[in-house]
């Protein structure tokens, strides 16, 4: 397949790098590691949540803890710079990173079933595995948003309508960078191996990353709102 081509000729390219994070994402220790920091951030999260931050919503409570979930510290430094009612002050970077992340809660969850039910459990070609990962992010991406309007009283038609226009963007350049990234690094891993969920959560965190100038970009244009400032919302209560 095309597709197959392509991945060779990407891993004969970023071979050297490839080279180096395999073993990295390999060690049990990392693993271990890695596992300890991501309990620590989400136990912080939640202390912090029912502490301080009762009042965010509910929606934007899930899409951090997935997003502490995925990336852990990272994750956790994101929330503390963009999420909690005690910001200093709004921003477009910091609207950017709220937007990205609540696609990147609902893309994240699509990419680690798409990846787990196509590569882990089908052991599926390297194509079909992208294809139907991509699949499961666009649906559940989507639903992140569609839910939430049809919620507010928006109808079905028009809730697609506007998910489509401003998620596809970010989704697509999110998942183009995870799902690579994944497949670069643990195309042939099983789902018994390390390196499988490791390289599956490092490739989440890239995609965060990719996905980032888009959202700020789609923000600054109108086309997404950034999701409403914390601060706000802290003053209000």
């Amino acid at each position: 397949m095309i597709l197959d081509q392509l991945v060779s000729r990407l891993e004969q390219l970023f071979e050297p790098l490839r080279s180096v994070l395999r073993p990295i994402l390999s060690d049990p220790q990392v693993a271990l590691l890695w596992t300890v920091l991501v309990a620590v951030s989400v136990g912080t999260l939640v202390w912090d949540i029912r502490k301080r931050n009762q009042a965010i919503p509910s929606l934007m409570k899930g899409v951090w803890g997935l997003v502490v979930l995925y990336s852990g510290p990272f994750g956790l430094a994101l929330y503390w710079y963009a999420g909690r009612t005690q910001i200093s002050h709004d921003s477009l970077w910091r609207r950017g990173v709220r937007s990205t992340a609540h696609c990147y809660s609902g893309c994240g969850a699509g990419e680690v079933v798409g990846v787990t039910i196509a590569q882990g459990i089908l052991a599926l070609a390297v194509g079909w595995v992208a294809a139907i990962t991509f699949g499961f992010a666009y649906v559940f991406g989507y639903a992140l948003t569609v839910g939430p309007l049809m919620q507010e009283g928006v109808s079905f038609g028009e809730a697609v309508t506007d998910a489509f226009y401003s998620e596809t963007p970010s989704i697509t350049i999110m998942e183009i960078a995870a799902i690579g990234i994944d497949l670069l690094l643990a195309a042939d891993a099983h789902m018994g191996d390390i390196l499988f969920w490791m390289a599956l959560v490092f490739s989440l965190s890239i995609g965060f990353l990719a996905a980032f100038p888009i959202n700020v970009a789609l923000v600054r244009l109108g086309v997404k709102e950034g999701m409403k400032n914390p601060a706000e919302l802290n003053a209000g209560s």
